[in-house]
C-alpha cells in the first residue's frame, strides 16, 4: 500500500562525520547516502516535524528491498508520525542480514563484503545523523519479522542509544534448537545466504548474543512492545490473495511461539513488557496497526508530546 505524500524526495550525499552539528531540518522526506564499512548505504528519513533531535529507527523484514524501506511504501508510517517531533530513520537494504555483524561474507552467493549492520546502526549511522542534529541517545527502535529480534537485541546491547524497543512478528528466540534450520532455509531462499557465515554453527556464542529472549535481562527498565498474530487469517489478508495468505499464516505460527517464549521469560524475570496477540498473519497491514499501537509508548519513552498525526484508520 503506497503512501501518498506531497513532499518531494531528494538525495543528500555524505558529509564529514565530524561536521558541526546542525539543527534537524523541520519536516520533509529525504534520502541520504551514508558511508559505512559495507559501502554507501541509502537511508530514508522523515525529519522531525519541528526540528527536534529524537529519532525512531524502523527495520525491515527478511526480503528488505535494495532501493527503499517497505515501511515507506507498505504502511502509513510517514503519515502516522507526520506531526510528531521525531525523525523517522529507515535503513535501506540488508536482506537476510538480521541487522547484525557477520563473521564473514556469505560463501554461497558471492557476497563481496561482510555484513556489518550492528556497527552501521549503532556507530556509523548515528555519527552521520549527529551532523544533522539527531541525538545519539534519545532514540527508539522497532522492527518487523527479521528486524523484530534485531530491534530488541540492538536495544539490549546499546542501552545508551535506545530508550524503547518494539518487535512486530519477530523471531525472538533464534538460539532455540529448531531455529537454525528454519532460518537457514529462509536465508537460502532469500538471496542464497549462508547462515554459518553469519553467526557460525548452532551453539556458537553469537547465537545467544543475538537472541532477544536470552538477552532479556539486558532489557530491564526499557519500555518494550511485542506483537504477533496467531496465524489465523483476517480481513487484512484478503487483498493479498490466497497463496500469500497461506504462506503468511504459516510464518506467523512460528512467530507467535517465540513471542510467547519471550513473554514468559520476561515475566519470570519480573521485567515489564507489553505483549499483544491478535488474529492475523505475517504481513504489513498488521504491522501498520502495531506501529499505531506503539506510537504513544514511543513518544512517551522519548519524552515527546503527541503532535497532530492522524491515527491509523482515520482516513
Amino acid at each position: 500500500m503506497a503512501v501518498s505524500s506531497s513532499v518531494s524526495t531528494s538525495t543528500a550525499f555524505a558529509v564529514p562525520v565530524a561536521a558541526p552539528a546542525m539543527r534537524t531540518p523541520a519536516g520533509g522526506l529525504e534520502d541520504l547516502v551514508v558511508p559505512s564499512s559495507m559501502g554507501p548505504i541509502k537511508v530514508q528519513v522523515q525529519w522531525a516535524a519541528r526540528g527536534g533531535s529524537s529519532a525512531l529507527y524502523l527495520l525491515d523484514g527478511l526480503r528488505a528491498p535494495a532501493d527503499h524501506s517497505q515501511w515507506t511504501t507498505d504502511t502509513d508510517a510517514l503519515r502516522q508520525f507526520a506531526g510528531d517531533d521525531v525523525t523517522l530513520v529507515f535503513p535501506v537494504g540488508g536482506n537476510s542480514s538480521f541487522y547484525t555483524d557477520w563473521y564473514r561474507p556469505s560463501s554461497t552467493n558471492g557476497q563481496p563484503t561482510t555484513y556489518k549492520w550492528e556497527t552501521f546502526l549503532t556507530r556509523e549511522l548515528p555519527d552521520f545523523l549527529a551532523g544533522y542534529g539527531v541525538s545519539r541517545t534519545n532514540n527508539a527502535i522497532v522492527g518487523v519479522s527479521m528486524g523484530g529480534n534485531a530491534a530488541m537485541t540492538l536495544a539490549a546491547h546499546h542501552r545508551d542509544q535506545f530508550r524503547f524497543a518494539g518487535s512486530f512478528s519477530g523471531f525472538l528466540n533464534p538460539a532455540a534448537p529448531m531455529w537454525n534450520q528454519v532460518m537457514r532455509a529462509a536465508m537460502l531462499d532469500e538471496g542464497r545466504f549462508n547462515i554459518d557465515d553469519m553467526w557460525g554453527a548452532a551453539g556458537d556464542p553469537a547465537w545467544s548474543r543475538n537472541d532477544a529472549t536470552v538477552q532479556a535481562e539486558l532489557l530491564r527498565g526499557l519500555p518494550l512492545y511485542v506483537t504477533s498474530g496467531n496465524g489465523v487469517p483476517g480481513p487484512l489478508d484478503l487483498p493479498s490473495g490466497v497463496g500469500n495468505t497461506v504462506n503468511a499464516a504459516g510464518i506467523e505460527s512460528f512467530a507467535v511461539i517465540t513471542a510467547s517464549v519471550f513473554r514468559d521469560r520476561t515475566a519470570a524475570l519480573g521485567i515489564p513488557a507489553r505483549v499483544d496477540f491478535t488474529n492475523g498473519t505475517h504481513t504489513w497491514p498488521y504491522w501498520q496497526q502495531s506501529l499505531a499501537s506503539a506510537r504513544p509508548m514511543i513518544l512517551d519513552a522519548l519524552s515527546l508530546s503527541p503532535g497532530t498525526s492522524p491515527v491509523a484508520g482515520d482516513r
